[in-house]
């Protein structure tokens, strides 16, 4: 068989039970609902951070994201840096190998020169490089009125600054994506290509023809059935191309969603200061910022139809950074020249094995999080971004309790004690790598070198 192409769909601040695979019930996304049946659905995957840089950061190194030089949202501005050069990430370690490498969509890990989606191993990408755009006119407006900076345009294709005013970014994020495919067939090369939407992101932004579709929703959930829809379709437009081509049989196909839903009031768009429900986590606790599920969990597919057995679902545990090592394999890559946290899961995609991970860690400012088989141990949980601390200790078992409602950490406490001495090692080494490593290159900014 040829290398496998690979493709890598992404979305932002989209709720564990916004799929209809996933148990959604008040809109459909039927293109993906057809990739996960097409391969595996995950019950238990995750993201590595309940927030935005720090997830992606890992996502596309393999790292847990303060082994990366990322740990919280990186600025919008455009001399904000981002993501160390020096850190390897899968479109560097695929290119090594012949790939053609592409993005289109939302980067979110430094706008200055030097930390580019093309410092970071991309021969072609089109999007925007901060947190958030209008998704008509593509400007920048989240950081207005602070600290004395201004709202700016953020559209970009290969590091020129370009305009497509009036037009739904996600609809050119496809464009985009099907452009490269159509490169990588002319360059005769197989090809990555990682696809990070911004939708469901605020502003909360979908044109006329996807809102209709769910007249009888109230606007917060109607906008993000929109929204969703929107790109539901992008996924289709873009599996159909590989059809086209020939190619679907030998593309290995991922998705997942950066964290768990907003609650931030800004989604409203209306000045209404409540928080914000149009995303959901489903059965699970917490949100966006959090290190309970609702913050972690998120829907996650991989399909491949020349290799990965299609109609399963695998509740086996496992996270972001593991994609790394899965693509680096499946294309014949040498893991040991890596350094990396995450694991090679296609034991378990496709011969039914135990997740690789004996533990899995999470840290987000004073939260840390360990689970360890179904056990979940959270320090200093929030149930969202700056809100008070629920529990300074919360056990769970996850196979009985995947809402977190039942705290068993009296009933535990031998476990319980285990739990937090593991929990508090792994966090005082990367406290103590951030404090040795990479503040001392820090160049202003959250995650940046001086030598990048």
């Amino acid at each position: 068989m040829n290398k496998p192409n690979f493709i890598m769909f992404l979305t932002d601040d989209q709720g564990y039970g916004d799929l209809s695979c996933m148990g959604a019930t008040d809109f459909k996304t039927p293109h993906l609902d057809r990739m996960a049946a097409n391969g595996v659905r995950f019950t238990d995957w995750y993201s590595n951070s309940p927030v935005c840089s720090p997830s992606r950061a890992a996502l596309l190194t393999g790292r847990y994201p303060g082994n990366a030089g990322v740990r919280s949202i990186l600025a919008g501005h455009r001399t904000a840096t981002g993501l160390p050069t020096e850190v390897p990430t899968l479109a560097d370690a695929l290119k090594e190998l012949g790939y053609y490498t592409a993005m289109s969509g939302k980067w979110h890990l430094g706008l200055a020169e030097g930390s580019r989606p093309h410092d970071h191993g991309f021969d072609d990408w089109f999007g925007f490089m901060a947190g958030c755009i209008d998704y008509y006119s593509h400007i920048f407006y989240w950081q207005m009125n602070r600290d004395g900076r201004a709202q700016f345009h953020d559209l970009w294709e290969n590091g020129a600054e370009f305009h497509r005013d009036g037009e739904y970014f996600t609809e050119l994020i496809t464009e985009y994506a099907v452009k490269y495919i159509r490169r990588s067939m002319q360059l005769g090369k197989p090809f990555f290509l990682y696809v990070p939407y911004n939708a469901p992101h605020y502003p909360m932004h979908a044109p006329e023809k996807y809102v209709n579709r769910f007249p009888s929703l109230s606007w917060d959930r109607q906008i993000m059935g929109a929204m969703i829809s929107a790109v539901d379709d992008s996924v289709g437009e873009i599996l159909s191309e590989l059809e086209r081509q020939g190619l679907l049989e030998n593309t290995f196909t991922y998705f997942q969603s950066d964290n768990g839903p907003s609650r931030e009031a800004r989604n409203w768009m209306d000045g209404n200061r409540d928080p914000y429900y149009g995303g959901s986590a489903g059965k699970l606790k917490g949100h966006k910022g959090s290190l309970y599920e609702g913050g972690i969990r998120s829907p996650g597919i991989m399909s491949w139809p020349g290799k990965i057995p299609s109609e399963q679902v695998i509740s086996q545990h496992g996270i972001a950074m593991d994609v790394f090592p899965t693509f680096v394999t499946a294309a014949g890559g040498d893991l040991s020249k890596f350094e990396l946290d995450g694991k090679d899961v296609t034991g378990m995609i496709t011969e039914g094995l135990d997740s690789p991970h004996d533990e899995i860690f999470w840290e987000m400012n004073k939260q840390t999080a360990v689970r360890r088989g179904n056990w979940k141990l959270v320090m200093n949980g929030q149930l969202v971004e700056g809100a008070p601390v629920e529990d300074d200790i919360h056990l769970v078992d996850l196979e009985v309790d995947m809402g977190e409602r039942r705290n068993l950490k009296d009933e535990y406490p031998e476990l319980t004690t285990d739990l937090i001495g593991t929990a508090e090692s792994w966090r005082q080494d990367i406290e103590d790598r951030w404090s040795n490593e990479w503040i001392p290159k820090a160049n202003g900014t959250t995650g940046h070198t001086k030598g990048s």
